[in-house]
């Protein structure tokens, strides 16, 4: 079947007004789509990877979060005769029990409050999760209301500066150092003493939220967990931590995954009506040049085809261009509350190749959709009468 490709491409450079009406209705809702998916994925970047594949969570069972947790002291002593932990010499066991609070703190340059976690660690934090560096100042001392902060902390709120002072929880503060944690949920965190934090918040001194583990290798959960999970002394459950903050991204990335799309379909039907327009217009304009190419010889399926793929180029084209206007977007740093912690977290939009990708595929069946019904009536037209009127 012979397609007239030649005579379609020469056809979208004459009428390049209509063309560039279509291609720019696809380009920006393809934008809009790319720019959501990448809101949704920089998130749930975000969370996965504060977590660590050789680090287990030990939560009470059943809770949802660290923030509706409790485990008391003697159960987390159990805990650290667990087979599997990691141990540093003259460190010992590498194991954080720790406290999770939130603090309202303002915003730098806006006039509102966000909320910030703060999170009462020990002092092996730091070797619990080694990605977590310390950037500028020092770590905080056992037993003082000192803070460190992370990089987004010191950026977004005012007053959390090296050296600055605050007070929240009925204490008064001292941000002593700045931790990089690698772009991941601890970048938007305030680590302070755990035994301080409860004391300030009034927090009971014979329990914490969570107990964060290091074991000696990823292979080492299993029976980590078992042991704890059969001890009937303990009523807890244990988590990968990567598989932890994967479940703390799941209901906000499908919020923003569920909101973006249903924007983009709203403005996916504007444009395939844009399209519709451009294809029905060519075929009025067209209707002798259709009949002649009728009458030489082309059949009405190549007739189709090529109107078809007409529009598969003008919506190829917007696609490109949409996924290039969104792609300054990527690592730019935004924010939104955590719903699972109350908690405003900082994260980079990431805009991926298969992001890229689904943009593109969604830009050709907004062409495809757009360019089927006029390519049949232009197949389906009568090639005595179109050249008798013309």
């Amino acid at each position: 079947m012979a397609i007239p490709l030649a005579y379609n491409l020469r056809s979208l450079r004459a009428r390049w007004t209509s063309t560039v009406v279509a291609v720019l209705g696809i380009a920006g809702t393809v934008g809009v789509f790319v720019a959501m998916l990448s809101l949704a994925k920089g998130f749930e970047a975000t969370l996965v990877a504060s977590g660590s594949p050789r680090n287990a969570m030990v939560r009470r069972a059943g809770a949802t979060s660290e923030m509706d947790s409790g485990v008391p002291i003697d159960q987390i002593r159990v805990v650290e005769d667990a087979p599997g932990i990691a141990r540093v010499p003259g460190l010992g066991l590498l194991v954080s029990p720790e406290v999770v609070v939130v603090a309202a703190f303002p915003l730098k340059g806006r006039d509102t409050d966000a909320n910030a976690q703060v999170r009462g660690v020990s002092p092996r934090a730091l070797d619990v999760r080694p990605t977590v560096k310390l950037v500028a100042g020092r770590m905080f001392r056992p037993g003082l209301t000192e803070l460190v902060v992370g990089k987004n902390v010191a950026a977004a709120y005012e007053g959390l500066d090296l050296g600055d002072t605050v007070r929240f929880g009925g204490g008064t503060w001292t941000v002593v150092g700045v931790v990089d944690a690698g772009g991941t949920a601890f970048d938007s965190e305030l680590w302070c003493d755990a035994t301080v934090l409860k004391q300030v918040f009034q927090r009971p001194a014979g329990s914490f939220q969570s107990v964060t583990v290091r074991l000696d290798s990823p292979a080492a959960f299993d029976g980590f967990k078992a042991a704890l999970t059969s001890d009937p002394r303990l009523t807890v459950q244990v988590d990968r931590e990567v598989d932890y903050y994967a479940k703390q991204s799941q209901q906000l990335t499908m919020l923003i995954t569920v909101l973006g799309s249903i924007v983009a379909v709203v403005m996916g039907i504007g444009a395939i009506f844009g399209a519709l327009n451009t294809m029905y217009s060519a075929v009025t304009e067209r209707a002798r040049e259709i009949a002649t190419m009728r009458a030489i010889g082309f059949g009405a399926g190549s007739v189709v085809v090529s109107f078809v793929i007409e529009a598969q180029c003008i919506a190829l084209v917007g696609g490109v261009l949409g996924c290039l206007v969104v792609l300054p977007l990527n690592g730019l740093t935004t924010g939104t509350m955590n719903w699972q912690t109350f908690s405003h977290l900082a994260f980079a939009f990431r805009i991926t190749p298969i992001l890229m990708a689904w943009g593109v595929a969604f830009a050709l069946l907004m062409g495809l959709v757009g360019g089927v019904p006029p390519a049949l009536r232009a197949a389906r037209a009568r090639v005595a009468v179109a050249l008798r009127e013309l």
